[in-house]
């Protein structure tokens, strides 16, 4: 773990936000997944994963009152707080761990994972995620999860990554979670290249 720390740490320590393959201007595709669900805007959000990501921006901007953003990376959090200024980021809940050994104290009604889960490559990580999500979002709670689709590349940030298909996604989440929509579409990075990504909605099973 120490070493994956280290790693995302070195990462958002040396390069600038426009110079990480990941970055958008704005989380389109993930906002308008939330809005199909009508969430009060008093839900509990938490986005995995959202270390330089601006969806908190734009969570906040909707007036959504209730967000958490958790990173293994407590430099990438640092600066989304200076972005985000003292008055934005004091209304954020902001956690720092790998999300493997993140320990939830409270339900979430909406779990929102943008290339996160892909990191995960072994059985015990992925066995991990799915027994967390299991217990972290409430009984009626929605998740999104953003991978990279098959005709993705096989890296990022120089690190393994699983590919996933519509139907090893829902597969693998499927004792927990009821598979709602599902779409690929291509992120063009900072660096004018092409990632294709497989996003999936997914209901709790209560």
């Amino acid at each position: 773990m120490e070493e994956s720390v280290n790693h995302w740490e070195r990462i958002y320590s040396t390069k600038k936000t426009d110079e990480l393959s990941w970055t958008q201007a704005k989380p389109k595709t993930s906002l308008d997944f939330l809005h199909r669900f009508n969430l009060p805007k008093n839900s509990p959000i938490i986005d995995v994963g959202g270390g330089e990501s601006k969806f908190v921006d734009f969570l906040l901007l909707e007036g959504y009152t209730d967000i958490t953003v958790l990173d293994i990376s407590e430099q990438a959090l640092l600066t989304t707080r200076e972005r985000l200024g003292p008055d934005s980021a004091s209304r954020v809940q902001w956690i720092v761990s790998d999300i493997t050994a993140f320990v939830p104290t409270r339900k979430y009604h909406f779990w929102h994972d943008r290339a996160t889960f892909h990191f995960l490559t072994s059985e015990n990580q992925i066995a991990s995620y799915i027994t967390l999500t299991s217990k972290a979002i409430d009984s009626q709670g929605f998740m999104v999860i953003g991978t990279f689709s098959e005709n993705g590349p096989s890296k990022c940030s120089g690190l393994p990554v699983v590919k996933y298909s519509e139907d090893l996604l829902s597969t693998t989440l499927a004792a927990n979670f009821r598979k709602m929509d599902c779409i690929t579409e291509d992120h063009e990075t900072p660096f004018h290249t092409l990632q294709n990504f497989l996003f999936c909605s997914f209901r709790k099973i209560a």
